[in-house]
């Protein structure tokens, strides 16, 4: 029976601090200029606290009071920087990430991400690094109108038939796992804080590890 391999992509593929923390700031700049907050200065570990969440969901914990209308040009402004942070070569995986994937798809699992991001940031994120030589599918939060990862995999599970391991950094990767009775491997190198990945079945602290766990 074929073992399908969910992955995560920020924080456990790609080292999105890189990108994200200059651009979270960059939003923030806008926010302050627009007189709706005061000038602070965030570390790149306070920031890193939101990779992992939509950009709904980020907004409505860091500024709840904002209106709809200005989170979602906010997070557009986020999304705009990212992706011009991209194209400037900024974007890093993790090491050894690709030969990672190599080696699992060489040993028959099929790879699939699951992430809260948006459509295009994964379509340029395919082309940059060459993700469709290792992934069959890529399920991205945007699709699903920022719908739980757990509701997300309900479609995966419908579509591809066999056995699920979910690979992430956050404790939304691991609730995917808990809800749905999967195996799960939880990332400490990424962006999870204390206790996030407790319910995993494993823990790794570098990706390279799952060519020996797998």
């Amino acid at each position: 029976m074929m073992k399908n391999l969910l992955f995560d992509y920020d924080g456990t593929l790609h080292d999105t601090i890189g990108i994200y923390a200059p651009a979270f700031r960059y939003s923030y700049e806008q926010v302050v200029s627009d007189g709706l907050a005061e000038p602070k200065i965030f570390t790149d570990k306070e920031i890193s606290q939101w990779l992992g969440y939509t950009s709904r969901e980020m907004w409505q914990l860091f500024m709840p009071e904002l209106t709809d209308e200005q989170k979602r040009y906010y997070g557009k402004l986020i999304g705009k920087k990212m992706d011009e942070l991209i194209g400037e070569g900024k974007a890093e995986l993790y090491p050894n990430a690709l030969s990672t994937l190599q080696s699992l798809k060489d040993k028959g699992y099929r790879l699939i991400i699951l992430s809260n991001c948006r459509e295009s940031y994964m379509q340029t994120m395919r082309k940059k690094f060459g993700l469709d030589g290792y992934f069959e599918a890529y399920y991205c939060g945007e699709t699903y109108d920022f719908e739980p990862k757990t509701k997300i995999f309900e479609q995966i599970e419908q579509k591809f038939s066999g056995e699920f391991i979910m690979i992430g950094d956050r404790f939304h990767d691991m609730e995917v796992a808990k809800v749905h009775h999967l195996q799960s491997i939880g990332c400490a190198y990424g962006f999870g804080h204390d206790g996030e990945l407790d319910g995993a079945t494993t823990i790794i602290s570098e990706i390279s590890e799952l060519t020996e766990l797998l």
